[in-house]
């Protein structure tokens, strides 16, 4: 079974909006529409869970409703964190232990079909997968405004979602990682890296279209892409 998990839990602070960003209109729909149309429309996509902010849970009910987003079989709570919200997911599929879980964020509205096809086909071979694109700049360790050192960008690929785990892969990292008192992720993949180091993590090549709407400038963007689409 392949689970789209949709993380919509943000406020949108970044983007300085009264509404979180997922539910900002842009081409007559909100961006978490445009988000689950792909993952609605995708042949391969069995069902979808939506984690959301227990305050707009209405909201979310009335647009699947009124989207007709038939695949949409769980709406589940979300946590004060990201790694809370995912663990919410996680629990919420704790008895498909071999079910595929896609996590992708709400505010990537740009995903296209042929890497979420990638990235299910990916999951064939390994437990774990993720989206990533090359770094095209220099980039700086900086520390105290001082540069400490600078990697070689060959190597440097920057983090994008979906990514996708065997649920049963997922929900082991983050057993052990409860168990660290200083436990931090900002993704899903850095806390299997790190807590079941095991476990190969293969990169399936993403896009530069698959942006994550964070500022007034990637709304323009997205309104673009979708006229031209």
């Amino acid at each position: 079974m392949n689970v789209a998990i949709i993380l919509a839990g943000g406020t949108g602070v970044r983007l300085g909006t009264e509404s979180p960003k997922q539910f900002l209109k842009v081409c007559e729909k909100t961006i978490i529409e445009h988000t689950l149309d792909v993952f609605e429309q995708h042949p391969f996509i069995d069902e979808i869970a939506i984690v959301i902010n227990k305050h707009y849970q209405a909201e979310m009910e009335t647009i699947i409703l009124n989207g007709g987003y038939e695949k949409v079989q769980k709406i589940i709570t979300g946590g004060k964190e990201r790694h809370d919200s995912s663990w919410a997911a996680i629990k919420a599929y704790q008895e498909y232990s071999e079910a595929n879980l896609l996590i992708h964020d709400a505010v990537r509205p740009m995903i296209d079909t042929m890497t979420i096809s990638e990235v299910i086909c990916a999951l064939e071979k390994y437990n774990a997968v993720t989206v990533a694109i090359p770094v095209i700049d220099t980039i700086y360790q900086v520390e105290h405004n001082l540069i400490q050192e600078i990697p070689n960008r060959k190597k440097m690929m920057r983090a994008q979602t979906p990514q996708a785990f065997k649920q049963r892969i997922l929900q082991e990292a983050y057993q052990y990682a409860f168990q660290d008192k200083d436990f931090t992720a900002t993704d899903d993949c850095s806390v299997v890296a790190k807590y079941v180091s095991h476990e190969p993590i293969f990169v399936v090549m993403g896009t530069e279209s698959n942006l994550k709407i964070t500022h007034k400038e990637d709304i323009y963007l997205l309104e673009m892409y979708r006229r031209d689409a």
